[in-house]
C-alpha cells in the first residue's frame, strides 16, 4: 500500500481512537458513579440496568481501541492491508468500512464460524 493511502487510514483510525478514548472515559466513569439518594427499588433496578449496559458498552469500545491499536501498529510496521491469515491483499472497500480490520473477508468469514 503506498504512503498516501497509509496516512489517509491511519488519519481515520486516529480520530475513531480520540474519540472512543473520551467515551470510553465518560462511560466508565458513569458506571462508577453512586447515586445515594435512589430509594425506590425501580429506580434501583433501572440504574443497575443502566449500569450493566454502560459497562458492556465500555468493553466493546475497549476492544474496538484494542483493534485500532493493533492496525495502527501494522500500518508502523507497514504490514497494514495484508491479512494476517492468509497474506492476501484486504479489499480496500472492506478496510473503508472497518479500517481496524486484520483479516481478509474470507478469512474472517472462516474465522467466525
Amino acid at each position: 500500500m503506498d504512503n498516501e493511502k497509509l496516512d489517509y487510514f491511519k488519519d481515520m483510525l486516529l480520530q475513531k481512537r480520540n474519540a472512543l478514548t473520551g467515551i470510553v472515559r465518560r462511560t466508565e466513569g458513569y458506571g462508577r458513579e453512586k447515586d445515594g439518594n435512589t430509594q425506590d427499588i425501580t429506580d434501583m433496578a433501572v440504574e443497575s440496568y443502566t449500569k450493566e449496559f454502560m459497562f458492556g458498552k465500555s468493553a466493546a469500545d475497549r476492544l474496538m481501541l484494542r483493534n485500532i491499536e493493533g492496525a495502527l501498529s501494522r500500518i508502523n510496521g507497514r504490514t497494514y492491508g495484508v491479512c494476517e491469515s492468509c497474506d492476501d491483499e484486504i479489499n480496500p472497500r472492506r478496510l473503508e468500512a472497518v479500517p481496524w480490520a486484520a483479516m481478509c473477508v474470507k478469512c474472517q468469514a472462516a474465522l467466525e464460524k
